[in-house]
């Protein structure tokens, strides 16, 4: 099946409104008693994989600074533990 864009100007924008996302065809092998079901539902399938998708390269991406920068994080977090936060002597809380 290939998914085909439609140009909805408020699906066609980030979250945030800065700028549109542009949209590409592509095709995709989907389960053929789930796309049934989603269309007797009338689930936009390209939405919904869109949407999906977007989260999926989010936490990917989250999960791989996590890791290039985990030997940072470890020499931050063991720095705190030695030397406590910064400024907080004066700290009133």
């Amino acid at each position: 099946m290939q998914a085909t864009s439609h140009q909805d100007p408020a699906a066609s924008t980030s979250p945030r409104g800065s700028r549109p996302h542009q949209k590409r065809a592509a095709n995709l092998s989907l389960s053929a008693d789930v796309l049934d079901a989603a269309r007797r539902l009338q689930i936009n399938v390209s939405q919904v994989c869109d949407q999906h998708l977007r989260e999926v390269v989010r936490r990917e991406q989250e999960r791989r600074w996590r890791t290039e920068h985990a030997d940072f994080i470890a020499a931050h977090n063991t720095t705190l533990e030695q030397e406590g936060l910064p400024l907080d002597e004066w700290r009133s809380f």
